[in-house]
């Protein structure tokens, strides 16, 4: 069967290609194993150093060399996020215009040479700089990585591995903790050593991952919109060897006819964007916005609500993390098959709506004083496992529901929109709550974030796309497609 076919009219290449049919009818195989493992592990990072960055606070602080401040820590902090948005942005925009393989390689370089530089800090100034180059090549992945996994992994497979992946942001979490529980025992390595480890942690995993990632091709879909359809074809073909049920001969895909290009103007982007499919990105913005909003809150006040109400000691709070990063991975492993079966508009709104009630009915047990410290690590367990599925399947909305050649900036757009809005105002709103040591005033925090993710399902539930095990090029058609003659 012949993958596709070319013809020319004036300067403008047409090609009509199979490639989407033949990546979606194919059963899971080692290759998408090494697409998860590779490219998966960016969340794995990210998890690890968030996590890192604030187990380390207090060795910061305590560092003969630094004499952080809280203050210059929240600055770090700020750095690391104000990266993550600049680098989704600018990385997002190369992903859709020079390929996928070339930008996971780029990103994750920049958060390697970045992460092991912020090891070898010797100021404030220094430690910020290569905070926020780590945070850009973080957020650099998440465009890069998101788009190459939707557009490889077939249809029916695609929910539950996005939201997996998106999940084992908590694997890198439990590393984090488990780790700096043992590198910060100032018995085992002094107060300006252990810090730099714990960063040097990142850049190890990455060099390794680096090697990995040889290994993952070109996405064939971005291949074929850039005239490239029979490099696309070979490329699936050989993915193709390592089916257990082959083709049958003669057998007829679906096709599509696409003009190829070279990039996509940006104008064209954010006409696609905000106004061809504006209902989309109203609902990816609140997806986005609110699980941001909701999940920064509290994760990033945890531990001092644990230190300041439960009176944990410092050097506990990372053993609290275990078995909350735990809940959150096991979400998405549990769930994610629902996505893919039951639907993405039930299970997106279901688990939104559900981890808002949770947290509500968990944030009054803590108000009325029913809780210890483990009590409390429990039902944060129950909220996240339910919260962590909702939050991937932003990710995975926003990814899928648009076009190929805008896909990579969209995730970045929402994103940074989403990070801006909800990842930015949750923790100092949260920080001020619990500062007033009043129990009702962090209650109604829980109950903003609640009636933030209520809200949201409902959204979903009103306007979300049914696009379970459909193609991508039949949820969002190409930009580049060319419509058939009447």
């Amino acid at each position: 069967m012949s993958a596709s076919a070319a013809a020319r009219s004036g300067d403008t290449k047409v090609v009509e290609t199979d490639i989407p049919a033949r990546l979606d009818r194919l059963t899971w195989n080692r290759f998408h194993t090494l697409v998860i493992v590779s490219l998966g592990i960016t969340w794995v990072l990210d998890g690890l150093e968030v996590t890192l960055a604030g187990a380390v606070s207090g060795a910061l602080k305590a560092s003969p060399v630094l004499h952080f401040t809280n203050t210059d820590i929240g600055l770090a902090g700020t750095a690391y996020l104000f990266g993550a948005v600049t680098g989704a942005l600018g990385f997002g925009w190369l992903t859709d215009r020079w390929g996928r393989k070339k930008l996971f390689f780029i990103t994750l370089a920049v958060y390697l040479a970045a992460s092991a530089a912020t090891a070898f800090s010797w100021n404030l100034w220094s430690f910020i700089l290569f905070r926020f180059l780590t945070g850009a090549g973080i957020g650099g992945e998440y465009t890069a990585i998101n788009s190459t996994i939707q557009e490889f992994i077939p249809a029916k497979y695609r929910g539950r591995t996005d939201l997996i992946v998106n999940g084992s942001f908590w694997l890198g979490a439990a590393l984090g903790a488990g780790g700096s529980v043992v590198l910060l025992d100032p018995a085992i390595l002094s107060a300006d050593w252990g810090w730099r480890v714990c960063f040097f942690i990142g850049a190890v995993l990455g060099l390794g991952i680096l090697f990995l990632r040889t290994h993952v091709p070109e996405s064939p879909r971005w291949l074929a919109t850039h005239g490239q359809a029979e490099a696309g074809s070979a490329i699936v073909a050989e993915i193709e060897t390592h089916m257990h049920d082959p083709a049958p001969p003669g057998e007829k895909l679906k096709t599509v006819k696409l003009t190829s290009r070279d990039h996509t103007p940006l104008r064209e982007v954010f006409d696609t964007l905000f106004r061809v499919h504006r209902q989309r990105s109203l609902v990816g913005l609140v997806l986005m916005g609110a699980q941001a909003f909701f999940y920064n809150a509290v994760f990033f006040t945890y531990a001092l609500v644990l230190s300041d109400f439960y009176k944990v000691p410092a050097d506990k709070i990372g053993l609290y993390i275990l078995p909350f990063a735990a809940g959150n991975f096991l979400g998405p492993v549990v769930l994610g098959p629902l996505f893919d079966s039951v639907g993405r508009k039930p299970m997106i709104a279901l688990t939104y709506a559900g981890s808002g009630i949770l947290l509500a009915a968990s944030g009054y047990l803590f108000y009325i004083d029913a809780l210890t410290a483990t009590g409390q690590t429990i039902a944060w367990m129950a909220v996240f496992f339910v919260a962590s599925a909702a939050a991937g399947s932003a990710y995975l909305t926003v990814g899928e529901t648009f076009p190929l050649e805008v896909r990579a900036l969209a995730i970045a757009v929402f994103y940074a929109l989403g990070t801006g809005i909800g990842g930015a105002t949750g923790p100092i709103l949260f920080g001020a709550l619990v500062e007033t040591g009043s129990r009702s005033a962090v209650f109604g925090g829980y109950l903003a974030g609640s009636l933030v993710m209520v809200a949201a399902g409902l959204v979903q539930w009103r306007w979300g796309v049914a696009s379970e095990g459909k193609s991508l090029e039949d949820i969002a058609t190409p930009l580049s497609a060319v419509a058939d003659p009447a």
